[in-house]
């Protein structure tokens, strides 16, 4: 970071106390020009910040030439960092929190701080900026009149597949995020259970190899499925009626497959109606005669 970078933060940390609050402030997905003059100031004066981990926002922060005292909230103590935060802030001391990169909350630890907050009566304050999700959806090229942000699938394959059936009932266009080591998988499943609809694959982003790959799902599975694409990688796809249509599977294909992949009866038949359409008890009616 540069000098004029530091000075500012100097200035900031002489100034009048903050206001006791808890700060949520959106931190740089990539590019460190990212970050808002406001989180600047806010990290500069805080008391204490919280972060999802010491060792990625101490490396941050020595970055911005800022030294604070670093707590560490994620998501296995969530709750008793909450909890600290709100005495914190009860005893007029401002809180600021960090996740790893981009905005506190959106897949991230900072929800249960916000519920707290909330619960208790004490009072918190949103910094935008940075976020993975939006950028990606504009980077795509596809609709954003309407976004369905839905973070990362379930790894359990029912939860899975039950929201990968929403998704096909949902027209707006989806962003996903997905490890680089499943995008080549995840392009295929999508294009199972959606039909081959256009999307993107953007990777990371704001950074110095920054790339988005546009297609269709079929076309994007292929790119990647001989070499997993590195770094943070999102999935953007289009959720047009004139692109929703069925994948080609009928309604026995369909359960027939999601049987064979471990489902039971009912979860097959529950999973399939939403995917065809098809009466969940007429569905399953089916998938019992299958299992016979």
């Amino acid at each position: 970071m540069n000098s004029e970078t530091e000075n500012m933060s100097d200035t900031g940390a002489a100034r009048e106390a903050l206001p006791a609050k808890l700060y949520l402030c959106a931190t740089p997905i990539g590019n460190m020009g990212d970050i808002t003059q406001r989180v600047l100031d806010v990290l500069a004066r805080a008391e204490v910040i919280f972060c999802e981990d010491t060792r990625n926002s101490g490396a941050m922060l020595q970055r911005l030439g800022i030294k604070k005292r670093l707590e560490s909230c994620h998501e296995h103590n969530e709750e008793a960092a909450a909890r600290s935060v709100a005495e914190l802030i009860r005893a007029g001391k401002p809180v600021a929190y960090v996740s790893d990169a981009g905005m506190p909350c959106i897949s991230d630890p900072g929800e249960r701080l916000v519920r707290v907050c909330i619960e208790d009566g004490v009072p918190f304050e949103v910094l935008p900026g940075a976020s993975a999700s939006l950028t990606a959806a504009i980077m795509s090229g596809l609709s954003t009149k309407r976004i369905f942000f839905c973070g990362f699938l379930p790894r359990e394959r029912a939860e899975r597949n039950e929201l990968i059936a929403e998704i096909k009932r949902i027209k707006a266009t989806t962003v996903i995020y997905e490890s680089p080591y499943r995008v080549g998988a995840t392009l295929n499943e999508l294009c199972s259970l959606l039909g081959d609809r256009r999307a993107a694959v953007v990777r990371e982003i704001t950074k110095l190899f920054e790339e988005t790959a546009r297609g269709t799902l079929s076309s994007l599975a292929e790119k990647y499925s001989g070499a997993d694409p590195k770094g943070e990688c999102v999935i953007v796809v289009s959720g047009e009626a004139a692109e929703a249509e069925a994948s080609g599977e009928g309604l026995d294909e369909i359960l027939i497959r999601l049987m064979r992949e471990g489902a039971s009866v009912k979860d097959a038949a529950k999973q399939a109606s939403l995917l065809t359409d098809v009466p969940r008890n007429e569905a399953y009616r089916r998938a019992m005669e299958l299992k016979e």
